[in-house]
């Protein structure tokens, strides 16, 4: 006589918990060497004051009230609400992406690193009103680029991956 078999249910790791702890993980180291790094140049350094490291890089404390390359900094506050929505909005829409797709490695590590980033602003946005900037770069005979910071790094650094993970899966 034949008899069947019950069914056997194993633990599936879900993709949605556990998942996401790298990630976020991940995003907070960004956060804190962001914040550990503005605390610390907010502490050495007058408003304006600078120090040639290089030829070509100083610290600078820098306040930018806008967004990248201060855009809108010269608006009437307003802006702060505005900048602080989009960050908020776009930390959502990433913990949503990083839940569904928890297991793409490439695309989850630029995620993070953009989340990461946007909080890392968001915290001195709802702080001081503006974004702490330090890092300031210059070529001779061109100027220097706008001065940034770590949670900017980050961004960039994530929106690169995001770029070549979406040309890798196009070229699949």
């Amino acid at each position: 006589m034949a008899t069947k078999k019950k069914p056997s249910f194993t633990a599936v790791k879900s993709s949605a918990g556990s998942g996401m702890a790298p990630w976020l993980g991940i995003a907070f180291i960004v956060i804190l060497l962001d914040q550990i790094s503005k605390i610390t140049i907010t502490r050495m350094f007058m408003h304006g004051e600078e120090k040639p490291v290089t030829s070509f890089f100083n610290l600078v404390l820098a306040y930018n009230p806008g967004a990248a390359f201060s855009f809108l900094s010269n608006q009437g506050g307003w802006q702060k609400y505005f900048f602080a929505a989009i960050a908020i909005g776009a930390v959502i829409f990433i913990l949503y992406l990083l839940r569904k797709h928890a297991g793409q490695r490439m695309f989850c590590w630029a995620l993070a690193l953009i989340m990461g980033g946007a909080l890392g602003n968001l915290i001195d946005r709802l702080a001081y009103g503006h974004v702490i900037d330090f890092l300031d770069f210059h070529l001779s005979g061109v100027g220097h680029f706008p001065a940034f910071n770590i949670a900017d790094t980050a961004i960039t650094i994530g929106a690169i991956l995001f770029i070549v993970d979406e040309l890798r899966r196009v070229n699949k």
